[in-house]
């Protein structure tokens, strides 16, 4: 959108050299005042304009959201472009309708220069999805066991696929029909909001839908006022002239509900929202579950550990059995599936107790495996994706687990596989297979060294160890493991060498691994977790500061005391020094003392008597002239 003198003058630069315009108006108001500004001025250069051009304007179902019935006793009858003079807006689009007036009333004055047509487009949906993409993420991530429905959910909803909704423009551009001028562009569907949003947590979630008030929907934090507006619509609606005069290769004629499959699948690839499966096997103790929590973290996916599907499978069996309904206001059939389903969970917990009481507490493989292959076809991790840790640990179990089950559907256009290519359930196999290898010698060794506290309760005793080592060799020994599996599925396993991993907490093998599954799949991180990571960096940054102060002052403490204690140190030496020089002059000087008091002082002695006694006027001459004299050396 363009604002500024400048950048109109620009816009009118490209408007004028374009024979098709089009403007769709319905998510802000910024783009309902340029699609006016952009009509009327070219309807002002219509004097210089030389070929005709069409404009088109794209607006909302929303400027008829007030419309009266038109029969008050039958208010299911479906407003037609006829009735267009009818329409009332909602308040919130009242500036819609009048750029559709505008539209219209400017269009009119030379056809051959200018003519325009108004879109009433039905609330889009299909590609990445905008008006319910507040819907379908919620769904996606799974963080609510129901998905809310505003107010009754009875409103009726007219809907247009975003390429059902270009095929209506561009037969338009291409037909130029002189009547009519208004156009109503929605699909065959007339759902309610409850069916939209059942359908769409039905794909892509549990299948359970709460109500909310409307005042409480207006609390929802991520959903947008006219995202609001547009979902509480009631309208009934009939694209008359797109039927009979366009031709539509229609991509959802019948609708979002019914064609939600296809709807969801375009969803998650326009976004990306592809699920990454992954496994990684080893031997006990190789750090199969650190590694594993590690990329769940990066890569925000659900963590499969044998402890964790047996215990996520039998609350999930309890919930059931307990009939613990998150929806309200669900109809017969509904309540009759629920009560079907609670008796089957109530007979499969039955079997369950038996089972574990008559196996010292275990399950027996074939309830491992159901749980299993329920897990991975469960909601959750067919959007996110997951991480097998440990898990399948034998050829069989492999095969059981992902041989079974129907292959996912293919995509439209598609080429058919190759006979030869190894089949498989594609929605649970991994994609990606890392085995992390290391010598028994070093696993023991590791084992050896862990905290008392951390071995205290777990299978990493001596003996334990012992037990699960062998016992995981045997299973690895023959042509017919596990990895043998996936190579037979040309998946073939990446090896990891642990032993060379020196990094802490296998941080190297996390990061080769990153490496070779590439980016993450996924929303990224949500706004309070970037947040927190951005407080997180921040305090490890001020922790990093701190300690590179800490270490700086520390270091000049030492080096301070260390140049004290050298000091200290060269002084003590010094003067250690300066004693001996001491002691060895005073050696040194003795002989010379004796010389001089017998040679030397007692001539010195006389000497000094008689310049006493003579008192001569220069005592140093005389002095000198009488030890001359008198020298003993001297004959």
């Amino acid at each position: 959108m363009l604002q500024q003198t400048s950048s109109r003058d620009e816009l009118l630069a490209v408007l004028m050299s374009c024979d098709i315009i089009v403007y769709h108006i319905v998510d802000g108001a910024g783009q309902v005042e340029e699609a006016s500004w952009a009509i009327q001025v070219l309807h002002d250069q219509l004097s210089v304009i030389s070929s005709q051009k069409v404009f088109v304007c794209v607006s909302s179902v929303l400027t008829w959201a007030r419309s009266k019935p038109l029969d008050p006793e039958e208010p299911d009858i479906a407003f037609t472009e006829e009735d267009y003079r009818r329409r009332r807006p909602h308040p919130n689009f009242k500036e819609h309708i009048s750029a559709e007036k505008l539209t219209i009333k400017l269009g009119k004055t030379d056809r051959t220069k200018l003519t325009s047509y108004v879109v009433a487009a039905g609330l889009l949906y299909g590609a990445g999805e905008g008006l319910f993409h507040f819907l379908f993420k919620s769904a996606w991530h799974g963080d609510t066991p129901a998905l809310p429905v505003f107010g009754d959910g009875t409103n009726v909803l007219p809907t247009i696929h975003i390429h059902d909704l270009a095929s209506v423009v561009v037969n338009l551009a291409d037909s130029r029909p002189s009547k009519p001028r208004y156009l109503i562009a929605v699909d065959d569907s007339k759902n309610t909001l409850r069916e939209v949003v059942t359908a769409i947590s039905r794909h892509l979630s549990t299948g359970r839908t709460t109500f909310i008030s409307r005042e409480e929907a207006l609390l929802v934090r991520d959903l947008r006022q006219w995202e609001y507006d547009q979902l509480l619509v009631n309208l009934q609606m009939e694209a008359s002239t797109v039927k009979d005069s366009f031709n539509i290769r229609w991509k959802a004629e019948a609708g979002l509900v019914e064609e939600i499959s296809a709807v969801v699948r375009e969803y998650k690839q326009t976004r990306g929202l592809l699920p990454l499966r992954l496994c990684v096997l080893g031997p006990p103790a190789v750090g199969k579950s650190l590694v594993v929590k590690k990329l769940c973290e990066y890569y925000k996916l659900h963590h499969l550990t044998i402890a964790k599907v047996i215990q996520d499978s039998v609350e999930r069996l309890e919930k059931i059995a307990a009939r613990v309904d998150v929806g309200e206001g669900g109809d017969e059939e509904e309540e009759e599936e629920d009560d079907s389903a609670a008796q089957d969970a109530k007979e499969m917990l039955e079997t369950l107790k038996t089972e574990r009481e008559e196996n010292s507490g275990r399950y027996g493989e074939q309830y491992l495996l159901e749980f299993y292959s329920k897990t991975l076809l469960s909601m959750p991790c067919q959007n996110q994706g997951f991480i097998l840790d440990g898990f399948p640990k034998t050829f069989e179990q492999a095969k059981t687990l992902f041989d079974g089950g129907e292959e996912e559907e293919e995509e439209e256009g598609a080429e058919e596989d190759d006979q030869n290519q190894p089949k498989y359930n594609k929605l649970t196999m991994p994609e990606m297979v890392f085995s992390l290898d290391a010598s028994d010698e070093f696993l023991r060794q590791r084992v050896m060294n862990l905290p008392e506290k951390t071995v205290a309760g777990t299978h990493y005793t001596e003996e334990g160890m012992t037990r699960r080592l062998a016992e995981f060799r045997s299973l690895n020994e023959e042509d017919t493991t596990v990895l043998n599996y996936f190579d037979e599925k040309e998946i073939h396993p990446e090896h990891t060498n642990i032993e060379e991993d020196q990094s802490p907490e296998c941080q190297d093998t996390v990061e080769k691994i990153k490496q070779m599954v590439g980016e993450p799949r996924n929303y990224g991180p949500t706004p309070e977790e970037r947040a927190e990571m951005e407080q997180a960096a921040r305090e490890e940054r001020m922790r990093r500061e701190r300690g590179e102060k800490e270490d700086r002052e520390r270091n000049e403490a030492e080096e301070k005391a260390q140049r004290a204690k050298r000091e200290a140190e060269w002084q003590a030496q010094l003067e250690l020094v300066q004693a001996e020089e001491r002691e060895m002059l005073e050696a040194k000087s003795l002989p010379l003392r004796n010389y001089l008091m017998r040679h030397v002082l007692p001539t010195v002695t006389q000497g000094l008597i008689e310049v006493c006694k003579a008192k001569p006027d220069d005592p140093v001459d005389y002095l000198a002239e009488y030890l001359f004299k008198n020298n003993p050396q001297i004959d």
